[in-house]
């Protein structure tokens, strides 16, 4: 299968976040030192733990989601580095497969450059019944985009990328989505995490924007994808990556069987770290890993 590399720049910079690499790194601290943030600025662990398997991680402007963004990648950091992050968008856009691979090049930021996995996604594809390799989902879409400067600020160009773009949101996908992402794993011996990219509820006031979240939270928490997928059509919880979190999920039970576990490291809305809540967005940080 060819694979012709094709790099990716940036379409939010400037929008999402600065384009300017200082004010970037600057605003990029402010998240981690924010109240609603950690409260320290990220250390890389010199040794891996490779019992954490994935994260949720908003993608939001970062005046608006990057300090519960930035609990994503304190923890990250804490587990060391591995070799790919496998970083799962939705699409917005509507254009493109409907589970987009992206096959080969670099995405390059304000803060440089970070290379494709191009094994890793052709065995990802290889696996799956629904994933094409595809760059046309990609280049309007900005839910993988806006998480590679805080993945540039822990781990410089020391990782790889697999972007994958999802637009089909449903849990027979989620479930070949992470077989796929497993075999692919296990064939090319990759050390990977899995990020998924997403925000919460969208638009309500504050108030119900927080229990709509929680009965999606919930369902999170418990691994119970085919609930957390009922609940947020029955209950109308506009999360708008819901196909990436459900692969983590369904990625953390291949790996983990009845050690699963999940965390809540963060929850708040727009209106926290803006003060207008009349009309919010929901952002959770959430981690998935092995119980030891």
């Amino acid at each position: 299968m060819g694979i012709k590399p094709v790099d990716r720049y940036p379409v939010v910079a400037g929008y999402f976040y600065p384009s300017d690499p200082d004010k970037l790194v600057d605003i990029i601290k402010k998240s981690f030192l924010h109240p609603i943030g950690p409260g320290k600025l990220p250390v890389v662990a010199k040794s891996r733990d490779k019992n954490t398997y994935g994260y949720v991680s908003p993608h939001a402007g970062y005046i608006y989601s990057g300090p519960v963004a930035a609990h994503v990648y304190y923890d990250l950091a804490r587990t060391g580095r591995p070799e790919t992050l496998v970083i799962l968008g939705t699409n917005h856009t509507g254009i493109g497969a409907l589970v987009s691979v992206y096959p080969a090049g670099k995405w390059i930021t304000p803060l440089g450059e970070l290379e494709v996995d191009e094994e890793l996604a052709r065995g990802i594809v290889t696996n799956s019944k629904f994933a094409e390799l595809d760059t046309d989902a990609h280049v309007e879409e900005h839910s993988i985009e806006v998480q590679l400067p805080f993945i540039q600020y822990i781990y410089g160009d020391k990782v790889k990328i697999a972007p994958i773009v999802i637009g089909l949101h449903t849990p027979e996908v989620a479930k070949d989505l992470a077989r796929s992402i497993y075999d692919a794993s296990i064939s090319t011996s990759r050390d990977i995490v899995l990020i998924a990219s997403s925000d919460f509820n969208h638009y309500d006031p504050h108030d119900i924007t927080v229990k709509k979240d929680q009965l999606a939270l919930e369902r999170i928490l418990m691994l119970d994808t085919e609930g957390f997928h009922k609940v947020i059509i029955d209950e109308n919880v506009t999360v708008c990556g819901p196909g990436a979190i459900m692969t983590v999920m369904e990625y953390t039970k291949l790996l983990a069987g009845e050690n699963a576990s999940v965390e809540l490291l963060k929850h708040a809305t727009s209106g926290d770290t803006s003060g207008m809540r009349d009309s919010v967005v929901g952002y959770a940080a959430i981690k998935f890993y092995k119980k030891s």
